[in-house]
């Protein structure tokens, strides 16, 4: 099997495992309700339309919340309050790179950030890119080879089918987090500070809540999640990021020039400071992930995706 052939079955399996997030999600209050109903009413109602049931309203409404939250979230960033001629300049960049890759040019939004990146969403309210103006200010080859990275997961409509997942990915990823600070949490007073209460005459006997007992909730919350966690993990390993390369192969195919830009402002993301300027909303969506540590292995990915991009964007041999 060649290597095009085990990416593209990669992506489908991630694609399911995505679709499956908000189905998990669903099936917690629907299935149960759909078990009582034929167990105590006696209605003609199983597990197994209970599953289905959840599927449809799950996939439903991701897909439905998806691009609201998108838009909610643009319209609360910084706007980079740009002047009429610089503005118009940009739209022409977006306007001719999208002609380029074959979409049509989706409306801009340049937002105040210190991070170096774009990020492009689709859905029923039509496509949305989103860029900050410190990417703008790169040269113009590593500027327009960004973009042409957000146009080309337009073309492709991954960019809809990742915006349409989000609301599952984002409530898995809080509640998860949630967890894991449950399970990591420590007394807050030090010994030292027991001992600076005692002379001050100040000193509780014991803990109001025992840090063991944050640990115990913390594993109940993960036990509860894991069943949504497992293929949201799945989904941004083999999907999103295996969408990413996908993109970085088809921007390499458009010239040299295209391929070392892309490098360039790539390495440029992640190594400049800015990331928490960057919502992490949008990371899914964006040429570069700017996920903290924490929600990065939560997520289950790392900084070794963006290594491994940047290796093959500088290797000589074709992708």
């Amino acid at each position: 099997m060649s290597s095009g052939s085990i990416e593209r079955a990669s992506a489908v399996v991630g694609a399911l495992a995505l679709a499956t997030v908000p189905v998990v999600l669903a099936a917690i209050p629907v299935v149960p309700l759909a078990w009582l109903l034929g167990t105590v009413g006696g209605l003609d109602v199983g597990v197994g339309i209970g599953v289905l049931v959840a599927a449809v309203v799950g996939i439903a409404t991701s897909a439905a919340l998806g691009p609201v939250l998108v838009d909610r979230r643009i319209a609360r960033l910084p706007s980079a309050d740009l002047d009429d001629r610089p503005a118009a300049f940009i739209d022409s960049r977006v306007e001719a790179v999208a002609e380029a890759v074959g979409v049509d040019p989706p409306p801009v939004t340049a937002v105040r950030a210190e991070a170096a990146n774009v990020a492009v969403a689709d859905g029923f309210r039509g496509p949305r890119l989103v860029v900050s103006t410190r990417l703008l200010s790169l040269p113009a080859a590593d500027r327009d080879a960004a973009l042409r990275h957000a146009m080309v997961r337009l073309r492709t409509r991954e960019a809809a089918f990742t915006t349409a997942a989000l609301p599952g990915l984002v409530a898995v990823e809080t509640v998860t987090l949630l967890a894991t600070l449950l399970v990591g949490r420590r007394s807050d007073r030090s010994p030292a500070d027991r001992r600076v209460n005692r002379i001050h005459g100040y000193e509780p006997d014991r803990e109001r809540i025992p840090g063991p007992a944050y640990a115990v909730a913390g594993l109940l919350v993960w036990l509860v999640a894991l069943p949504a966690w497992i293929p949201a993990v799945v989904g941004d390993r083999l999907f999103v990021a295996g969408r990413r390369r996908a993109a970085d192969a088809a921007v390499s195919r458009a010239g040299e020039t295209e391929r070392d830009g892309l490098a360039n402002a790539v390495a440029f993301a992640g190594e400049a400071a800015g990331a928490a300027d960057w919502p992490p909303l949008f990371d899914r969506l964006s040429l570069v992930s700017m996920a903290d540590d924490e929600t990065g292995r939560v997520r289950g990915t790392s900084r070794q995706e963006a290594r491994v991009r940047l290796a093959r964007l500088r290797s000589k041999r074709a992708m």
